[in-house]
């Protein structure tokens, strides 16, 4: 059930939450006075009838029921009723009920899944325009009534008094020793630690799904994009979705030594206004104007390369954009603080992202990232960058490219091979079992995995959609132009790949559906990261030796020195708005660009010698992610970890099998079955050194 919990952060439509704000309850329910005195009557008798070996369960099943109970559930003979009957006195009768459970509520999360991506396909996919009533499809979701069904019939309270919840310091002292029944019995129970109304789950759901289709419509049209002398430096049809293409492009540009700088640069500029709301609002996905960063000029477009039309309603002037960005994120805030008092012991997002849902404190992933941002390597891998590019580093070259192994190939010669070899998503979905089995899995497995992957062209940059039952397939979506894919869109299409890969070994082959997944989404990503970093491999270019394996870990590391300080501006904006929930979307504006500052002026100007950069807060999870960005340095890490251990072993498939059905555990449990150690950033840091002494040879 947690995986609805999860589900309903990424699906629905505009809402005015603050109308609903004031319609919802600010507080649980008490408990009713007679609580306590039926529960003593009832371990009494129940004590006697089943015996003494089932008191310490009963003392349990009774108090987390209690602590749940509310006066509309029922009165003390109601309450005393449901406990005689539905308390499982015996093994048999546990199992039986244990059993049902799961494959009923395997049945449950797969079919409300089912029906929301079914219900957002046109807003997912790149299939014709989006109609106001696409949206209205997309914003319903019909798990939100769950919970509340659940508690309302009883459901919840039988698995409350039958199975443990766990804390997640139990989870950690005591996990390593559990058997896997015994976790998946205490996730069966963690579906129901909260009861959160179902008005609260959709406004949730509601603002994460208006902020994502607001992501998802962000391009900027870079043909009419100019530099500061009012040329044109980029092709005609050139579209780039923030932040990802965006971010993508500069790491392409470097293959390009006559403009690559100068388009640099002003997509520097592009992303600084987009982080600062001083864009101009009439340019974002607009090609019919055209648009100078620097001096913020907008003019009637002076060539053509699309024919879109102008946008309805939206004179053609340099008015910014009135922090719409801003006010989306605000609404996600405002929707996830609904859900606080129902959640006592994780009363913030915050809370409940570290400890329910990466289950790793804050303080510790905090303290990973600045290990690696305080690192003396990257002050080394600087200085390298800057010999490499023979000028002084500038804040863009945080996403240097020049590591990755074969990036001596231009982005239009790795478009040609792209665009033809994939020139549909089917010709891409053809081919997976070809990929696979690149990466070390064994044919009849990688025929196994492709015919549980379905590929959809992505009206966004692509995502990863994964299954909740075992009878329906994954979904990859990634974007593909009229022209065919190309690196950009094979690059995200590898990494969804190992979503959709991880994703079918950790539903159809583990042992417990209750566990299937893996401990948090930074583990999805790490395993995604490792098929990322062999996409020119996939492509037929020349496997890395250990030369190239040093760039790569170079390029590793760099790269999550980067992320490293993105999650902390995420991490430092919730904790803003937690701190000002009655701020305007300006004040939000303001201090996302202060926050963004002061991460720079910390981790980054002693290394790019300029301050007061913003380019941090550029990452469009922020604003409809819900706190995600922390999960990509994490990630990085782990996929180290992880590819380390498939190096040693010699290939990637049959570990990343391994791995994969390992199951939703604590993360430093799940670790240390991969690779022998705890979750942390020391193998790469150890790594990066030893790259720097052959890198510099």
């Amino acid at each position: 059930m947690r995986r609805l919990h999860l589900l309903l952060l990424f699906f629905s439509v505009t809402l005015s939450l603050a109308a609903q704000d004031t319609s919802m309850k600010t507080a649980s329910p008490s408990q009713p006075d007679w609580l306590r005195s039926s529960s003593a009557k009832l371990e009494t008798e129940l004590a006697a009838k089943y015996g003494e070996s089932q008191r310490a369960r009963l003392q349990l099943g009774l108090r987390q029921v209690g602590e749940f109970w509310r006066a509309q559930d029922g009165d003390a003979a109601a309450f005393e009723d449901f406990v005689r009957t539905n308390f499982a006195g015996d093994q048999a009768t546990l199992d039986t009920m244990f059993s049902r459970y799961q494959r009923l509520i395997e049945q449950l999360d797969g079919h409300m899944h089912e029906i929301n991506r079914e219900f957002r396909q046109q807003l997912d996919l790149d299939s014709g325009p989006v109609l106001p009533f696409d949206e209205v499809f997309g914003g319903y979701d019909p798990s939100a009534h769950v919970i509340d069904d659940f508690f309302a019939n009883k459901l919840a309270f039988i698995v409350l008094l039958n199975f443990p919840l766990a804390t997640l310091d139990e989870c950690l002292k005591n996990g390593p020793n559990w058997t896997r029944r015994q976790w998946a019995e205490v996730r069966l129970a963690q579906g129901f630690d909260k009861r959160i109304p179902a008005d609260v789950n959709l406004a949730i759901a509601q603002a994460g799904s208006d902020a994502e289709q607001y992501i998802a419509q962000y391009n900027i049209w870079m043909y009419h994009v100019l530099d500061k002398q009012g040329q044109r430096l980029f092709p005609p049809k050139m579209r780039l979705l923030s932040h990802w293409n965006l971010r993508d492009e500069i790491k392409a540009d470097y293959a390009d030594a006559r403009n690559g700088l100068v388009k640099q640069r002003v997509i520097q500029q592009v992303m600084e206004r987009i982080v600062t709301q001083t864009i101009p609002e009439v340019v974002i996905d607009n090609p019919t104007v055209d648009w100078n960063p620097f001096s913020n000029e907008v003019k009637p477009a002076a060539a053509k390369d699309s024919d879109a039309q102008a946008p309805t309603g939206k004179p053609i002037t340099s008015a910014r954009e009135p922090d719409t960005r801003y006010l989306k994120l605000q609404r996600t805030f405002l929707a996830s603080k609904l859900a606080d008092p129902y959640s006592p012991t994780a009363p913030t997002l915050i809370d409940r992202r570290f400890n329910e849902d990466r289950e790793i404190p804050e303080a510790r992933v905090k303290m990973m990232l600045e290990q690696v941002l305080s690192s003396p390597l990257v002050a080394q891998t600087a200085a390298l960058i800057q010999s490499r590019l023979g000028r002084p580093l500038e804040p863009f070259d945080v996403w240097y490219n020049g590591f990755r192994p074969g990036s001596q190939y231009t982005e239009a010669q790795l478009d040609e091979m792209v665009s033809k070899k994939y020139p549909t998503a089917e010709a891409y979905q053809k081919d997976i079992p070809n990929l696979l089995i690149k990466l070390g899995f064994a044919p009849d497995r990688a025929r196994y995995v492709a015919n549980n992957i379905i590929v959809d062209p992505a009206r966004g940059s692509g995502h990863a959609m994964g299954s909740e039952m075992r009878s329906e397939k994954a979904h990859l979506r990634t974007r593909v132009e009229k022209t065919g894919m190309n690196y950009k869109g094979f690059n995200i299409a590898v990494h969804e790949m190992g979503h959709n890969v991880e994703q079918t070994f950790s539903l159809n082959d583990i042992d417990y559906t209750l566990l299937h997944g893996v401990p948090n989404t930074a583990f999805t990503e790490a395993l995604a990261f490792v098929f990322q970093g062999h996409d020119l491999e996939l492509l037929g270019l020349p496997a890395p030796d250990a030369k190239a394996q040093a760039e790569k870990t170079l390029n590793d590391f760099w790269g999550t020195y980067e992320i490293a300080g993105v999650g902390l501006v995420d991490i430092g904006v919730w904790h803003w708005m937690y701190d000002h929930p009655g701020a305007t979307p300006k004040e939000l504006n303001d201090a996302t660009v202060e926050i963004s500052r002061n991460i720079w002026n910390r981790y980054y100007a002693p290394v790019f010698h300029q301050k007061d950069v913003v380019l941090l807060g550029v990452y469009s999870h922020m604003i409809s992610y819900f706190m995600y960005l922390p999960d990509y340095p994490i990630g990085h890490m782990i996929a180290f970890q992880i590819e380390e251990q498939m190096r040693k072993a010699g290939a990637i498939g049959p570990e990343f099998e391994r791995m994969a059905t390992m199951g939703r555990v604590t993360p430093d449990l799940w670790m240390v079955h991969a690779t022998g150690k705890p979750v942390g950033p020391g193998a790469l840091l150890e790594a990066t050194q030893a790259a720097l002494a052959t890198a510099t040879k």
